[in-house]
């Protein structure tokens, strides 16, 4: 019988310890399943982030263009009005020259075409 009871004493032992170590495992993977959505979540939050500073720095590229291409046209137009300006005023000044002395105007247009043909003959 001594040997009946330390049989049994030792299978109460070794049941209580694969009981302990079933419950110590499927604690681990209950953790482990936690720990895999915590991550699942952390990846689609981080990736969720990434779209939104991608969306961001999209948005303040695109108002940066759109800010140089306004100051592009507003600076262009000012080179343009003052381009115009400058062919009014040489246009007024050659009228006035012409008008002072049409004999030199003359004199200085042949002048000017015929060293224009000289050089296209060449």
């Amino acid at each position: 019988m001594a040997s009946t009871d330390g049989e049994n004493a030792m299978k109460n032992m070794t049941d209580k310890a694969y009981e302990r170590l079933s419950k110590d495992v499927e604690a681990v993977k209950n953790d482990l399943s936690s720990l895999a959505d915590q991550l699942s979540e952390a990846v689609g939050s981080l990736s969720g982030e990434a779209r939104k500073q991608a969306r961001r720095t999209y948005k303040q590229a695109r108002a940066n263009v759109d800010t140089l291409m306004s100051d592009a046209s507003k600076h262009g137009g000012e080179a343009l009005d003052a381009a115009q300006d400058y062919a009014a005023s040489l246009e007024e000044t050659l009228e006035d020259a012409i008008t002072q002395r049409p004999l030199a105007a003359v004199g200085l247009a042949i002048g000017l075409g015929f060293l224009i043909g000289v050089t296209w003959r060449r």
